[in-house]
C-alpha cells in the first residue's frame, strides 16, 4: 500500500507504547466490551490494550493483530506471562483479515488508522468481519487539534517537520475528524465522533519520542528544539485523540 508505520518498532517507541492501557486509552468504547464477547483489536502493537480487553470481556475472547512481527512475538509473551488464557495475537494486515465474515461482536482500533493509506479499504475489511448489529470504535490523534505551549516559530517546524514525514509514509495526521467519514463511506451506519485531550506528563514522555524520530529522520535541528522546548517549566502538550463509535447494520 505504499506506507510506512512512522513510530517504528525500537526501544524508545516501545517504551512510548507500553504507557497505553485500555483504561487511559479505550475508555471510550468500554461500554461496548461485555463478558462473553468475541472482539477483533486491530494494530494491537505491544498489546497492552489488548490485555485490558481480555480481561473486560472475560470468558470472552480477544484477537489482536498487527502486521510486525515483532510486535505478536512481544504481545504473546507478556500476554502468557500474565496467565491469560483468553487472548491471541496473529500477524496480519488489516486490508486483508485472516477470519471468515461475521466473525467478531465488537473491534476496535487505536492509533491505526491515521497510518493507513487506504482507510476505507480497511475500514471495509473491519465490517466484513463484524456482525451484523456489531460495533467498531476506532481512536486516532488529530495534529490539527493539538496545542502545545510556549508555541514557538522553532517548534512549529518541527512539529510541521514531523507530520510531513508521517503524511510522506503514507499516512494521514489529520485522520482523526475524518474517521466518521471514513467509516460511513465503508458501510458502518450511526457513525459518531467525539474527543479528548491528553496531557503529558513528564513532558519528556512526548518531548523524547518527537526528539528521537525526527533525530533519526534526519532533523536533528527539529530534535534539538524539542529536547529544550520540554526543559521550559511552562511548556505543555495537549494531544487531541478524536474517537468513533459505529454499527454494521442488521
Amino acid at each position: 500500500m505504499g506506507e510506512r508505520y512512522t513510530l517504528g518498532y525500537a526501544r524508545e517507541a516501545m517504551a512510548f507504547l507500553d504507557r497505553r492501557t485500555l483504561a487511559s486509552h479505550g475508555a471510550f468504547f468500554e461500554a461496548h466490551l461485555l463478558p462473553g464477547l468475541r472482539v477483533l483489536d486491530c494494530g494491537c502493537g505491544p498489546g497492552g490494550i489488548t490485555q485490558g480487553i481480555a480481561a473486560r470481556i472475560a470468558p470472552g475472547s480477544v484477537v489482536g493483530i498487527d502486521m510486525d512481527g515483532s510486535q505478536i512475538e512481544l504481545a504473546t509473551e507478556r500476554a502468557n506471562a500474565l496467565g491469560l488464557k483468553n487472548v491471541e495475537f496473529r500477524q496480519a494486515s488489516v486490508y486483508e483479515l485472516p477470519f471468515a465474515d461475521a466473525s467478531f461482536d465488537v473491534i476496535f482500533s487505536h492509533a491505526l488508522f491515521e497510518h493507513l493509506a487506504d482507510k476505507v479499504r480497511a475500514a471495509r475489511e473491519c465490517l466484513r468481519v463484524l456482525k451484523p448489529g456489531g460495533a467498531i470504535g476506532v481512536c486516532t490523534p488529530d495534529w490539527g487539534g493539538f496545542v502545545v505551549a510556549p508555541e514557538t516559530p522553532d517548534l512549529k517546524a518541527a512539529i510541521a517537520a514531523y507530520e510531513d514525514q508521517q503524511n510522506r509514509n503514507g499516512g494521514d495526521t489529520r485522520t482523526g475528524r475524518k474517521l466518521a467519514q471514513v467509516l460511513t463511506e465503508a458501510g458502518f451506519t450511526h457513525a459518531k465522533l467525539a474527543a479528548r485531550y491528553e496531557n503529558y506528563s513528564p513532558l519528556s514522555a512526548i518531548g523524547n519520542l518527537m526528539a528521537w524520530q525526527l533525530e533519526r529522520d534526519g532533523m536533528p535541528q527539529h530534535g534539538a528544539t524539542f529536547r529544550r522546548w520540554q526543559e521550559d517549566p511552562q511548556a505543555m502538550f495537549g494531544q487531541a485523540w478524536l474517537s468513533c463509535i459505529a454499527r454494521k447494520a442488521v
